[in-house]
């Protein structure tokens, strides 16, 4: 019995260590918030090849909508996200005028032809219509998403990937729920497209193991950082022009799990998050590996946590850099 005691004590005494060994870990390793941009990318092309200046996001609006495109090598699948969700752009002002509204295509630094795929577009329709930012390195899908957030005009601001897995009409949907939240006075609201409809048949297709890693990481999600929002990683998420100021400029991660410390940060800040289904479909030539994948968001998770804990990251408050 004494024998059983001392193991059981041992056992506890090296989980408190571990635990402070990963604490430690964790608060060291902690980066601050990068909002700098390399010079080059402060300036986009237009239609004629001319070098103008990005906006701010704390500047006052000046378009209703942007859409907000985050691109790490996709001259591929990108043109078809692009025609779909252009062709929309372009007829709703006939059907709800005035509307007004840009596309910002944000290049995570891709070896391919990304950048001159997009500008295409840029020469088709304007760059007062479709602007082209360049990040000199690769940020991760986060930062991308930042930097073009923060180069914004629109009053809404929309994110959707570049794979264009999503109904881009479906946008309707998604902005009659923020609307529904009734952001006002502070006009805080974010409204998030979801696929928890389709897990069920999602579970169905993937293999025993990719379901585990899919349910632990939900778990994750609810136990350390969010709750109230079934699907956290849907790339189809709507904000207010005040609620994208004050959330991006607190965010730390960049890469696969920003959406989730995004959304914490909301729920810190008492901004109403709503939750929609969308149309989705699978898109072949997905960035995420999914065992290593998992394994990297499942860690920044349990970082998220221990860092805002620990007092390593805190919530900012906007303020304009360069």
């Amino acid at each position: 019995m004494d024998c059983f005691c001392e193991i059981v004590q041992a056992l506890v005494a090296l989980a408190v260590l571990a635990l402070i060994v990963v604490l430690v870990i964790a608060h060291v390793t902690a980066g601050m918030v990068n909002l700098t941009r390399h010079e080059k990318e402060k300036y986009f092309l237009t239609a004629t090849g001319e070098k103008e200046l990005f906006p701010s996001l704390h500047d006052p609006h000046s378009r209703d909508l942007s859409v907000v495109i985050p691109a790490y090598n996709e001259e591929l699948r990108m043109p078809v996200m692009l025609d779909e969700a252009m062709e929309y752009l372009e007829n709703r002002p006939k059907q709800h005028p005035p509307f007004t509204y840009e596309v910002i295509v944000v290049d995570d630094g891709s070896k391919d032809k990304t950048t001159e795929v997009a500008l295409r577009y840029t020469r088709k329709y304007g760059a007062d219509k479709v602007r082209v930012l360049t990040l000199v390195k690769n940020r991760g899908k986060g930062g991308a998403v930042r930097m073009g957030t923060l180069s914004s005009r629109g009053k809404l601001i929309l994110m959707a990937d570049a794979d264009g897995a999503t109904k881009f009409s479906d946008i309707e949907k998604v902005e009659a729920s923020l609307n529904d939240l009734n952001p006002k006075p502070e006009n805080m609201a974010i409204a998030c497209g979801s696929r928890a409809h389709l897990e069920k048949d999602s579970v169905a297709q993937r293999s025993m193991f990719r379901t585990f890693l899919m349910y632990g990481f939900h778990f994750l999600v609810w136990f350390l950082c969010v709750r109230g929002i079934k699907d956290t990683q849907c790339g189809f998420k709507l904000f207010t022009r005040e609620a994208a100021l004050r959330t991006f400029s607190s965010l730390h991660v960049e890469r696969w799990a920003f959406d989730v410390e995004l959304l914490y940060i909301a729920q810190c800040f008492n901004i109403p998050i709503a939750e929609v289904a969308v149309n989705w479909t699978e898109i072949e030539g997905s960035k995420l590996v999914p065992f290593w994948s998992w394994l990297q968001m499942g860690r920044d998770l349990i970082f998220i946590r221990l860092r805002y804990i620990t007092g390593a990251w805190k919530l900012q408050s906007p303020h304009k850099t360069d």
